[in-house]
């Protein structure tokens, strides 16, 4: 009994270190594809904080496969951290969550709007003339 008990934890000790290597290879490229997507998106990877936050079973193309979520932080300008979320399964990026820069565009376009005006008055309508009626 005693060789069937150590081989049979000599064989789970083996799974465990084949999972580990699996999803540490998955992880890495979790990192490059994390890194990939930030500087397309014009973002920071802030310390390569990509770690394995969720999986699940997601059916594609009618066959059930395990999906992968990583979550990470970027900055959108140096001063902010914000977080992000992919999913993999497999190789390939199946999702994909940033944070949106249109809020900071816009608030420095409203900024140097607003220091280009002689008044203090903001056009809710810029586009609108002023004969324009609602009625």
């Amino acid at each position: 009994m005693s060789d069937v008990e150590n081989m049979l934890a000599l064989l789970a000790f083996c799974a465990i270190v084949v999972l580990w290597l699996k999803l540490t290879a998955a992880r890495e490229r979790a990192v490059n594809e994390a890194r990939r997507q930030c500087q397309q998106h014009g973002l920071q990877l802030l310390d390569e904080s990509v770690g394995l936050r969720a999986v699940r079973l997601r059916r594609v193309n009618g066959l059930r496969r395990v999906e992968r979520g990583y979550a990470f932080e970027v900055s959108i300008d140096g001063d902010d951290r914000e977080p992000g979320r992919l999913w993999m399964i497999g190789d390939a990026l199946s999702g994909l969550s940033l944070p949106t820069i249109e809020l900071a565009s816009a608030e420095s376009i409203v900024a140097s709007a607003l220091a280009k005006a002689s008044s203090n008055v903001v056009p809710l309508h810029p586009g609108r003339r002023p004969d324009d009626r609602l009625h």
